[in-house]
């Protein structure tokens, strides 16, 4: 695998060769002085460039940075619908198991590209549009604390999804139910987030996909979240179903301790008992 020096070299020289592009972005983990570093990080580099298309239209100009084992051009998919407006980017994982994921965007967009990102930083800027940066942080992705009515909004999605989970379940529909599982642990993600969140002062990433949770979480609390994933087995999603409310509902208790907001016991216990009068044949 190439090294941090290697690749940061090979990026900036490209970019500097190329009388097209006139500046070079950077933000992601690479860029995060509280991330872990290790050899899988990516590469999240953008370059703006004064001729989209020269970049885009065709795809060869990209062998200079490796020997690719698969490349994603998610703007010219169809079955997973573009999310970048006028941007176009190439995901590029290279056979030493680099990654760059590398943006082409307009130069005209420079300006407004270094106010989305906290962590970003600029590797590039030819004709001198930006100033000094302040240094790159992360208190963009920090936890924000609940309002009274999201607090609330939680509760009741969570109780709500358990019930599709049951009802899978009941109809011997393993997919159905699985896939409600999961929506309904994101929920119980976003109660145990603001948990932490309070704890740390609102000050504390918990990474894409809560990457960064284990280090945050209380070890019974830990133990609690992984015992949600079940396996393929009926009576498995019922336990993993009931551990999801043991978790939620110490959860929210302590969230709404921390923030003085009033619990949603009622709606709880009435729908832990409906479910419940219709799992007793699968738990052992």
């Amino acid at each position: 695998m190439r090294s941090v020096e290697q690749m940061m070299n090979m990026i900036i020289q490209v970019a500097e060769e190329d009388s097209g592009i006139r500046a070079v972005g950077m933000n992601g983990s690479r860029t995060n002085p509280n991330a872990p570093t290790d050899q899988f990080q990516d590469y999240d580099i953008v370059y703006f460039v004064t001729d989209m298309s020269t970049y885009t239209k065709h795809h060869d100009w990209l062998h200079v940075f490796g020997e690719r084992l698969i490349m994603q051009t998610p703007e010219d998919m169809e079955l997973y619908p573009p999310e970048l407006g006028g941007r176009y980017s190439f995901l590029m994982l290279f056979t030493d198991g680099t990654r760059i994921d590398l943006t082409i965007a307009p130069a005209s967009e420079l300006e407004a590209y270094v106010d989305e990102d906290t962590l970003t930083v600029m590797l590039l800027d030819k004709d001198e549009r930006i100033g000094t940066l302040p240094p790159p942080s992360e208190r963009m992705y920090w936890v924000t604390p609940p309002t009274v009515r999201s607090y609330g909004d939680c509760c009741n999605e969570f109780y709500w999804l358990s019930t599709y989970v049951a009802k899978g379940l009941w109809r011997d529909e393993i997919l159905y139910a699985h896939d409600h599982l999961h929506k309904l642990r994101d929920v119980l993600m976003q109660m145990l987030v603001w948990r932490i969140g309070h704890d740390y002062a609102y000050r504390v990433n918990i990474g894409k996909s809560g990457k960064y949770i284990q280090q945050y979480a209380d070890e019974e609390e830990w133990a609690g979240l992984v015992e949600t994933y079940a396996t393929g087995e009926k009576a498995d999603v019922w336990r993993a179903l009931e551990r999801s409310f043991a978790l939620f509902s110490a959860l929210s208790d302590k969230v709404a301790k921390q923030n003085h907001y009033p619990r949603h016991t009622d709606e709880g216990e009435r729908v832990e008992a409906y479910v419940r009068r219709g799992n007793r044949g699968f738990l052992r």
